[in-house]
């Protein structure tokens, strides 16, 4: 099946992000993508200054074109994240839709980027975001998919639990800054899906010099052998790749590592 990523240029104007990323969304489709995914904050710039005057409920404005958009194309869709208000609280949160337009899954960020590289970076999530509690997973025709956002891709553990669960496809909208981006992005995801066997696609905004929070970009795919069979780079794109769940397969059998894990030794569970 065909994958489509949207590296999506993010603009402070969220109706004409929610546009452009509709109008890439009907052009994926068009060109035969089955499941489309959008970045991390499709609808808004990223930084904790932002969160709070772009938050919305889920539904809302935001979700409920997503919804239209995967019901129009008749395709699944990520919807990248974008800040949910819930009880007070505030989320970065991916939604899924299916192509009747159904919400079949809603992922609110587990690990909150908390980090401070000395005369680099110093950026802190929990100053005003909420981490999510729960794993993230939906069922295609296709394949199962597990879901993270950004920061969740370090924590090896979470993607092996989707593995354990029967998942061949993990998504991780994202946006590593110019800092993390060229060190462990690409990193990251062949370490992911070498582990697990299987594919790993990642989905950043656009590059955007003139923003306060500049994204790496570079979206790619990574197949369960650890090769990037698709990358972006750092302008506004749509990258497209055929997932083949046969060769998955195969590198399952040639190295059966799931079935000689020495689960009398160690192991990693989910907890809820």
């Amino acid at each position: 099946f065909r994958l489509a990523l949207i590296q999506l240029h993010v603009s402070a104007v969220k109706s004409d992000n929610l546009q452009r990323a509709c109008g890439l969304v009907r052009e994926a489709s068009a060109k035969g993508a089955k499941l489309v995914a959008l970045p991390e904050c499709f609808n808004s710039p990223y930084g904790t200054q932002y969160f709070k005057e772009y938050a919305e409920k889920i539904p809302g404005e935001s979700t409920q074109k997503l919804s239209e958009i995967a019901k129009e194309c008749s395709i699944y869709l990520i919807g990248g994240s974008i800040p949910e208000e819930d009880g007070g609280k505030l989320y970065n949160t991916c939604t899924v839709f299916g192509p009747d337009g159904a919400l079949l899954a809603k992922h609110r960020k587990v690990h909150l980027f908390d980090i401070n590289v000395p005369g680099k970076i110093q950026f802190k999530e929990s100053e005003t975001l909420s981490p999510g509690n729960s794993f993230s997973m939906f069922d295609t025709p296709y394949c199962k998919v597990g879901l993270g956002i950004c920061y969740d891709m370090r924590f090896a553990e979470m993607a092996q639990i989707y593995g354990q669960k029967g998942c061949q496809l993990l998504i991780y909208p994202g946006a590593f800054n110019m800092t993390t981006g060229p060190a462990h992005w690409e990193l990251l995801q062949r370490g992911r899906a070498v582990d697990n066997q299987l594919y790993v696609a990642t989905v950043s905004p656009a590059r955007d010099e003139k923003a306060s929070y500049v994204a790496w970009g570079h979206s790619t795919v990574i197949n369960p052998w650890g090769e990037v069979i698709a990358k972006a780079g750092a302008e506004e794109t749509v990258v497209y790749t055929d997932i083949d769940l046969k060769k998955l397969a195969e590198i399952r059998q040639q190295i059966p590592i799931l079935s000689q894990k020495r689960c009398d030794l160690y192991g990693v569970e989910m907890k809820k």
